[in-house]
């Protein structure tokens, strides 16, 4: 008796349109009555953390094949952060993943896939892929590209970032011209994500920790066999998911996601990491997720991983300490052990078979923790009212507690320039509005600030508070995702010259010295500022997105 096909659509005569269409390319009869995969590949050759993803693409369709599905890809965009840094291209970075997720759901929803492995690697593709998952609700496998090694520059290591604070070495006369163009040839040395726990990393490892990845799998570097065949038993995964009929909300459940906020917040991650994971328990159907939940978790939540820029450890020391696994097995008592994986199995039955960490200088136990509370905080006040977000794992000791008077810029080439030029004096504390998700708009990062300030040798003495985001990179005392905006009338647009602020890290606080009754003054003088925007999806997202407290996501 001849076999059933398995997609809804290839069945019967109505299907007979859409077979042929496929046998256009070469698909068999035998190959079309299996589970169709989608391999959703955002391979491209302009982002260093993409460029290996056509090779996992083929091993992923390999791995499908072998469990008896037939793999069919297409791509999706995947700008990369570090290029677009420092100019007008930043602002489409965060935006970008509300477009990657809506073309995901575009073209399985057109052509009714039966599952998908999705393939991705950094900063806002691999958030945008598993909103697509969460929205989608079919059987879903996350597989990332892998972090890069890292740069190693006078017997010392460092993450591609180091360009960045060469400047200002060179501007202090501490490296020569060519040293700094020999800087520039090692800083990346191979294709991956970058070497750091930024956001690229970090949501790798968030995807491991909802569970829509293979465990052990967020951490292996892009050049090893065992990324190869992780992108193998991903494939296997997604075709076994579709015969168990397991699909990505029975994993993307709130327990899940408190799994990953807990990962989050015990590896010191990205800050980013939290308007993502807002994003996607709001695509799962789960409702918002409110920085209240952050705040209230972190207190409970110590930090025992430090990764650069935690520590001196890069992503490679972290995977062989054990990687997100290893994190997760030492957080064990504090997950939902039963929650569903993409493996059919349950969080606690995957670690089982997970060793110990390997290197407790980069991965403490949990009785041991680098910090009692979590390495990613939220802070409120009266400067941000419906909250902000630090990351106190790359916050220095003696800056948990800041108090300086504001420096205000419109714009972060204007307040980079006041930095190399030696404008900026020690306890100043930059103020950078109209950068979140419609004053940018795009929320963009105020990377290139902290690390010239980091460059000029003034990140331990002075502050950076902005409504934008900052990269996962960073290291200092920052402040980011201040809400509401300013262009909202929040009151980081109130801040003038010479205000004190109070950075208050261990209370949660973000304090502008300022009376009651002059913010009230001010607030009646404020005058939006007009913000030319290009006609096109900026101004799209500028007119729909929400505030960075609640995930700076598309209303739909």
């Amino acid at each position: 008796m001849e076999q059933e096909y398995f997609n809804d659509l290839l069945k019967g005569e109505e299907g007979a349109l859409k077979r042929a269409l496929y046998k256009s390319m070469g698909f068999t009869d035998d190959a079309l009555r299996k589970p169709l995969i989608a391999l959703v590949n955002s391979y491209t050759n302009a982002t260093p953390g993409h460029f290996n993803l056509s090779q996992l693409t083929e091993e992923a369709a390999k791995g499908v094949e072998a469990a008896g599905g037939t793999a069919m890809t297409f791509g999706v965009i995947a700008p990369c952060d570090g290029i677009a840094e420092g100019h007008e291209g930043m602002r489409y970075c965060l935006p970008a993943r509300e477009l990657i997720a809506s073309s995901i759901e575009c073209m399985v929803r057109a052509h009714r896939f039966d599952g998908m492995v999705l393939l991705g690697s950094c900063d806002k593709i691999v958030p945008g892929m598993l909103m697509a998952a969460a929205r989608l609700d079919i059987p879903a496998v996350f597989v990332n590209g892998g972090p890069m090694y890292p740069a190693s520059w006078k017997g010392k290591h460092y993450d591609g970032n180091i360009v960045t604070e060469a400047r200002g070495w060179k501007q202090k006369g501490e490296i020569t011209e060519k040293e700094f163009q020999q800087i520039e040839n090692l800083a990346e040395p191979c294709p991956g994500s970058c070497a750091m726990l930024g956001t690229a990393n970090t949501m790798c490892g968030l995807a491991e920790a909802i569970g829509l990845a293979l465990p052990g799998s967020a951490s292996i570097p892009a050049v090893h066999g065992q990324r190869l065949q992780a992108a193998y038993q991903a494939g296997e995964a997604a075709v076994h998911l579709v015969f168990q009929g397991i699909t990505a909300r029975q994993i993307i459940t709130r327990h899940a996601i408190e799994n990953a906020m807990t990962i989050l917040l015990g590896t010191g991650g990205s800050t980013n990491g939290i308007l993502h994971l807002q994003a996607i328990c709001e695509e799962a159907g789960l409702g918002e997720l409110p920085l209240t939940e952050f705040s209230e978790l972190s207190r409970r939540i110590p930090q025992i991983a430090a990764v650069y820029p935690a520590s001196c450890y890069d992503m490679v020391d972290f995977h062989e300490a054990g990687g997100f696994a290893a994190v997760m097995k030492e957080l064990m008592p504090l997950l939902h052990k039963d929650a569903l994986t993409v493996t059919g199995k349950t969080v606690e039955e995957n670690l089982r078979e997970i060793p110990a960490a390997a290197r407790r200088e980069v991965i403490r136990p949990l009785s041991d923790p680098f910090a009692a509370e979590s390495g990613v905080s939220v802070l409120t006040g009266n400067l941000a009212p419906e909250g902000a977000v630090v990351k106190p794992a790359g916050v220095p000791e003696h800056l948990r507690c800041f108090e300086g008077r504001a420096k205000v810029f419109h714009g972060e080439a204007e307040a980079v320039q006041a930095i190399l030029e030696g404008n900026i004096q020690p306890q100043t504390v930059i103020v950078l509005g109209y950068e979140g998700p419609k004053g940018g708009p795009g929320m963009p990062e105020m990377y290139r600030p902290m690390k010239c300030l980091e460059g000029m040798g003034l990140s331990d003495s002075c502050a950076i508070i902005t409504d934008g985001r900052f990269s996962g990179s960073n290291r200092g005392c920052f402040v980011g995702h201040i809400s509401p905006e300013a262009y909202e009338g929040g009151p980081v647009a109130l801040v003038r010259d010479g205000d004190r602020i109070r950075i208050d890290i261990p209370n949660g606080t973000l304090t502008l010295l300022v009376s009651d009754g002059d913010l009230a003054r001010r607030k009646e003088e404020w005058i939006r500022p007009e913000k030319k925007v290009a006609s096109g999806y900026l101004r799209t997202y500028q007119k729909s997105s929400r505030s960075a407290s609640r995930g700076a996501v598309i209303d739909r």
